[in-house]
């Protein structure tokens, strides 16, 4: 294998792959990034044996075809540090050099017949759908995901696809985040009855992997894995074990609810300064909707007391309840500040529904209302 290569466009990528590989692993080979060279392509693969990734990369200067296992840490290394615009990589196999204008490094190589391949995407069933929608979906519920859970399959993001439309949801039992956006299936793509929740980590390698892109990308799932491709990307996951809650059920009957239009940026400094004083034992704090105005609370006992009065466009009765301002910031943060949401509340007891105009719904438990 030789290749010359723009060094900022590769660092680029290899980034995006070590990404995946394991801090610790049986399989040392894991740690490394292998590169795959063809007349036509370059392609960067790493994985973790759960999640994997195939990037393609192209308009490199490509003398011989072949591959080499690229260890992260000191391979990263030289192509952070390295002043040089390109440079020249060239592997038998068991050593690698890579040569810049003014330096030069060698270093050791595993086989790389030994690194585990990832699935190619080759479907003939899949969705299609917009990559910068996908992106705003992973961010708008990968927050709410529960690690932590080993009852349901809530370590990962739910996906279901319908002929012309994708939800996304996710929960931790305390809160729960969807969205809705187009996604137009392709000769009878769905997810019907199987359950299909994306790990966490390959959500977030997504979100990461597509950040340039604007195209649209193809989403394909099997009853055990999930494919998604882009034009130079291919994201490979296995799902997450288990079967997800009703998330339907989660959400409240709103028809007596009262409904309240607000802006994010001024209520979400509201929010944040009533959460000074409170702390893990006492997280609440207390919202109360009423006379064309919001009141925050905040009781932190021994760290002291806050009172934040912002105005809004609601006469309707008072309503109070008190909520964590973690889940409500988490929220907050991935809308614009001059963006309107609508938050639906009924009293102390019933979940709060926050909403947007473009599918995207926030149920938030309430928290007992602290003395």
């Amino acid at each position: 294998m030789k290749l010359q290569c723009d060094r900022e466009k590769l660092l680029h990528a290899f980034q995006t792959a070590a990404g995946v590989a394991p801090t610790r692993s049986p399989k040392p080979i894991l740690q490394n990034v292998k590169i795959e060279v063809s007349p036509e392509v370059t392609t960067l693969i790493g994985t973790d044996l759960e999640v994997g990734i195939r990037i393609e990369l192209s308009g490199f200067e490509v003398e011989t075809a072949g591959s080499a296992v690229l260890p992260i840490g000191r391979f990263g290394a030289i192509l952070r540090e390295s002043s040089d615009d390109k440079l020249l990589l060239e592997s038998d196999g068991r050593k690698t050099l890579v040569r810049g204008q003014r330096s030069e490094f060698q270093l050791p190589s595993e086989n790389p017949d030994e690194f585990p391949d990832v699935k190619q995407f080759s479907e003939d069933q899949f969705h299609e759908l917009p990559a910068r929608f996908f992106r705003e979906m992973i961010r708008r519920t990968v927050f709410s995901t529960d690690n932590e859970s080993s009852r349901y399959a809530l370590g990962g993001v739910l996906i279901e696809l319908g002929e012309e439309e994708i939800t996304g949801v996710a929960t931790d039992g305390r809160r729960l985040a969807r969205q809705i956006g187009p996604a137009r299936s392709v000769a009878g793509h769905q997810t019907g009855d199987i359950t299909t929740s994306i790990p966490t980590r390959a959500m977030q390698l997504l979100e990461r992997a597509l950040a340039d892109n604007e195209e649209n990308i193809q989403l394909a799932t099997h009853e055990n894995d999930v494919l998604v491709k882009s034009q130079r990307t291919t994201v490979y996951a296995r799902l997450v074990e288990g079967r997800y809650p009703k998330w339907r059920d989660v959400f409240p009957k709103r028809e007596d609810m009262q409904k309240i239009e607000i802006t994010v940026g001024p209520f979400h400094a509201a929010v944040r300064q009533a959460a000074i004083v409170t702390s893990e034992e006492r997280r609440g704090v207390d919202f109360t909707f009423g006379d064309g105005r919001i009141v925050l609370a905040g009781h932190g006992a021994e760290l002291g007391e806050s009172r934040i009065d912002t105005p809004i466009a609601y006469e309707g009765p008072e309503v109070q309840i008190s909520l964590d301002p973690r889940y409500l910031n988490d929220f907050l943060k991935v809308l614009e500040p001059d963006q309107t949401f609508t938050i639906e509340v009924r009293d102390a007891k019933s979940a709060a529904v926050c909403s947007t105009d473009d599918g995207y719904a926030y149920v938030l438990m309430p928290l007992e209302r602290e003395q």
